[in-house]
């Protein structure tokens, strides 16, 4: 159609001029208005989902910040007003948190030394179930971020009093660093010792312990978990109030944290106070075959601690099965370990005592009985035993059953025979 041209109108015309029609090319103009309409539809989608996404990847950083704050106080302890949360690693430090190799050299913070070494027992309110889990928690990182010197950690299990408490600080004296000292008595005692004590402020939360019962085994393991929390413990030895070193302190670190062995007695014999005490109702996950006895009184690697604490699936059938006649302490560790640890463990006890006399108990020492001879006797008494694969008259390092009126004897033979 050809486009018509409006003639040019006056100021009288303007009703004429109104009726001139200009016709448009209207498809190709609506065509365009259609394609517009249909961009600005998607940009306006795809803006949509911009911003979407930008939501929740600013949600999923404020989750892991709060995350990262709530595991901060976790281990702290401690919260704080700032609106960012603080780096488990010092901000001074050259290497970002994200980095996993780093030198003993570089400043590490103290919320996370505060973590690897948390300090006094005391100062937690864990639940049993809580200290366990936490304390069950292993690094996949074999190294360590930080300088680490690797500590024993004495487990002292006890009702009340350490009556050989002076001699075991004589014992300690100068090795500062290199042990770790953990009580656990009745939740109703108090430790009365000095500030400068190494039992001062090592009492561990408690519970009511009963003889030949699992809450035996409870206190063990609760023992175990409050020392894996310290990082640098690498060695685990539980004793009682009436045991006493008949090796000084270097001697006893060296030959502990060189071994390639866990020191728990485990055996079966056919006797009553053994193999009598098995009960059926284990099996299947404890046979008659695989049920072990031993000395309550163990030393432990830092792995095997680490996996007797985590153990469930062993420690309900004792709880369940292993009931009064039974002695759980003296079985559960030995038979648990004979299941799953057997190679690493050297089958023997490193703390001395004396069984000649029958009973349920062993036999007990007083001041009349403890002379030179008799802890020289102790220390080398013709036994031998295998260390590290190789035989060594060394096969005792600590010694019960002493009466406290033993205490004076022995402190006069830490200056000669014992050195200490």
């Amino acid at each position: 159609m050809k486009q018509l041209k409006p003639r040019r109108v006056g100021a009288g015309d303007e009703e004429a001029a109104a009726e001139v029609v200009v016709p448009l090319a209207p498809r190709k103009d609506y065509c365009c208005w259609s394609w517009s309409w249909s961009s600005w539809c998607l940009l306006k989608a795809l803006t949509l989902l911009l911003v979407l996404l930008t939501g929740v990847l600013i949600g999923f950083g404020a989750s892991a910040n709060i995350s990262r704050y709530y595991y901060y106080t976790l281990l702290t302890g401690t919260s704080t007003s700032s609106s960012s949360p603080p780096s488990l690693i010092s901000s001074n430090s050259p290497t970002p948190p994200s980095t996993l190799a780093m030198s003993s050299e570089q400043h590490i913070s103290q919320p996370f030394m505060s973590f690897v070494h948390p300090g006094s027992p005391e100062g937690h309110s864990m639940t049993d179930a809580e200290l366990f889990w936490r304390a069950s928690m292993v690094p996949r990182v074999e190294e360590y971020p930080y300088q680490r010197v690797p500590k024993v950690a004495f487990l002292f299990l006890t009702r009340g009093p350490l009556p050989f408490a002076r001699l075991w600080e004589r014992f300690f004296r100068g090795h500062e660093g290199l042990y770790s000292v953990y009580v656990h008595a009745l939740p109703e005692y108090v430790l009365n010792v000095s500030a400068t004590s190494p039992f001062y402020g090592r009492q561990i939360p408690s519970r009511d312990v009963s003889w030949g019962s699992i809450t035996l085994v409870d206190a063990e393991k609760r023992l175990l978990a409050n020392a894996l929390l310290d990082h640098s413990n690498q060695r685990f030895v539980l004793v009682s109030e009436s045991c006493v070193p008949v090796f000084n302190f270097p001697t006893v670190y060296e030959y502990l944290i060189n071994s390639a062995q866990s020191y728990v007695e485990s055996y079966n014999i056919d006797v009553p106070q053994c193999a009598g005490r098995y009960n059926p109702r284990m099996a299947p996950d404890v046979t008659e075959q695989q049920w072990r006895k031993g000395s309550e009184w163990f030393e432990l690697s830092r792995e095997l601690a680490v996996d007797i604490v985590a153990d469930r699936r062993y420690y309900h059938v004792f709880r369940k099965h292993c009931t009064p006649s039974c002695y759980p302490d003296e079985h559960y560790i030995p038979t648990y370990l004979h299941l799953v640890h057997g190679p690493r463990n050297a089958n023997r006890t490193i703390t001395w005592v004396d069984w000649s006399r029958g009973g349920p108990h062993p036999a007990r020492y007083g001041k009349a009985s403890v002379t030179k001879e008799f802890i020289q006797a102790i220390r080398n008494n013709g036994t031998q035993c295998l260390y590290n694969g190789r035989p060594t008259t060394v096969c005792y390092l600590f010694a019960r059953k002493f009466a406290p009126s033993a205490l004076g004897t022995l402190i006069n033979l830490t200056t000669t025979l014992l050195d200490f």
